[in-house]
């Protein structure tokens, strides 16, 4: 059976903090999380997308969704 790339899921997390200045210590802080839940989404190595955590992400940021997550595409063969 063949293999499908449905592309990937890009968390921007890394950006926003850079953007706001706020490091992964206070945001763990205002989002009531651990930091190593905060650093798995900054570096993207997390494997399932918690809807709770992305809230909490987006109301201590001050963000959208859309903000915080991109679809990459698959590229064309």
């Amino acid at each position: 059976m063949k293999e499908i790339n449905y592309g990937r899921i890009n968390i921007k997390l890394d950006n926003i903090l850079q953007a706001q200045n706020i490091s992964i210590n206070k945001l763990a802080f205002r989002a009531e999380l651990q930091r190593s839940q905060v650093r798995g989404y900054c570096k993207n190595t997390i494997q399932r997308l918690d809807t709770a955590v992305l809230a909490r992400l987006c109301y201590a940021l001050d963000c959208d969704i859309t903000d915080l997550i991109e679809y990459i595409p698959p590229e064309s063969d």
